[in-house]
């Protein structure tokens, strides 16, 4: 009977310290998804002053101005890793041809402001890529011990889920450049 007792004590504690292990995953991780939350959110809020500076310079370019409102628009409806990916991806497409016009117009490339903004979305993007790694490390945890014998029983108990990985296809991953050459 204390044998029992014992075994079962032991199975408990297992239990209780899986369970806590895999809440603590799950919290970081909605952790690190906020945190890749609020610098799309500083790269969605640059867009706007980008677009009125580039249509001060270039506005009978309405098609590629209204193609990254566009974007940016979608960027901010979307929800979820997979379709935030997705969407942030057909955003810096649509960046990437706002900037190439600056090539077309030597004011803007010249412009300070300009220069400011393109800094800027530089280091929003590049804590962007930071906060993504962060993100996919925690969720590549928190999927193996979701995956993992004997966690992977105490996961389904408790309704623990796989979480999507946030990930840009190549050559979405690369910082919109605009070099300006004198």
């Amino acid at each position: 009977m204390l044998f029992v007792s014992v075994l079962l004590l032991a199975v408990g504690i297992a239990i209780v310290g899986i369970y806590n292990t895999l809440v603590r995953l799950k919290v970081l991780t909605e952790n690190a998804w906020s945190d890749i939350g609020v610098q799309l959110k500083r790269r969605h809020d640059l867009i706007p002053n980008l677009v009125n500076t580039v249509e001060g310079y270039a506005s009978h370019e309405k098609q590629t101005l209204q193609a990254v409102v566009d974007a940016r628009t979608q960027a901010l409806l979307a929800s979820g890793p997979a379709k935030s990916a997705q969407m942030e991806g057909q955003l810096t497409q649509a960046l990437k041809s706002l900037f190439a016009l600056s090539e077309s117009y030597p004011q803007l490339r010249a412009s300070e402001n300009f220069a400011e903004l393109q800094s800027s979305l530089n280091q929003i993007e590049a804590a962007i890529q930071n906060a993504r790694r962060y993100y996919n490390a925690v969720v590549r945890d928190l999927n193996t011990k979701v995956s993992q014998f004997p966690s992977k029983i105490v996961a389904g108990i408790f309704k623990f889920e796989r979480q999507d990985f946030f990930e840009l296809d190549q050559g979405e991953e690369a910082v919109p450049e605009v070099k300006f050459s004198g």
